[in-house]
């Protein structure tokens, strides 16, 4: 059965605008789990924007299911991903002037460092995920540094689905259907799972969760935008609806 792991970066977002101590984070990944939610995932992002490391080390005291730390491929944040020991851990690209990460890992360009630090957070037993485009030769890269778990990045297909008005079987929503099946094809192949994430929401996670062989979606945004009209524990169980019902359709 495919699994969701809910992104609640932003309820810390809505915090961070006032400096305060609410929307607390803890709250929300408690509220995400009685929906529903398979595991919580938070980006925290070297500039500290949204989460900050209290909130992760909280998360992995309070949190009962899988903690996925999204983070930058440096040392530093190698280092904090060691002491806070989360379930797994996803590399990810990471600017400081973009407002969402754009993009995936270039693991073929920093194949050598992405390697060592691979090796230090699988000798702590924590899994380790990259966050690619649907490039062969990164998942290919991948899979020589040891990494066990690829996200594809759902991105590219997020924004045509919506910019040809949610219509799925146009040719080019289809065209970047095809290109996420077939790196989730490869992602099998070389004996890794295959994850996807970045940009779903109500209207276009169902062909996505319906591709073959895939795991489990990380979906943030689209939640949090619903859970302000119906809750957060009642928007998880409709994304897990909809996941649910695209495998039987």
């Amino acid at each position: 059965m495919i699994k969701l792991g809910v992104n609640i970066d932003h309820v810390a977002t809505l915090r961070q605008a006032r400096l305060t101590y609410e929307p607390d984070p803890i709250w929300a990944a408690v509220e995400a789990h009685l929906g529903g939610a398979d595991g919580i995932t938070v980006h925290l992002r070297e500039d500290r924007r949204h989460i900050q490391d209290a909130d992760v080390m909280r998360l992995r005291t309070h949190t009962q299911i899988k903690l996925n730390l999204e983070m930058a491929a440096t040392q530093e944040m190698v280092d904090l991903a060691l002491k806070i020991s989360p379930e797994m851990v996803m590399l990810v690209p990471e600017g400081r002037k973009e407002i969402t990460t754009e993009g995936g890992l270039d693991v073929v360009a920093k194949s050598k460092s992405i390697s060592g630090m691979v090796q230090q957070l699988k000798d702590k037993g924590i899994i380790v995920s990259t966050f690619l485009d649907a490039d062969f030769e990164q998942i290919k890269a991948s899979k020589a540094c040891g990494v066990e778990v690829c996200e594809v990045h759902t991105g590219p297909y997020a924004h045509i689905f919506h910019k040809k008005g949610r219509d799925q079987y146009s040719n080019e929503v289809q065209t970047e259907l095809k290109k996420i099946a077939n790196a989730g094809d490869l992602i099998n192949t070389l004996d890794m799972k295959f994850n996807a994430g970045h940009a779903l929401n109500y209207f276009n996670v169902e062909p996505i969760a319906a591709l073959k062989n895939i795991r489990e979606l990380h979906i943030g945004h689209a939640i949090i935008s619903r859970s302000f009209f119906v809750g957060i524990r009642e928007a998880v169980k409709e994304m897990k609806r909809l996941m649910r019902e695209a495998l039987i359709k």
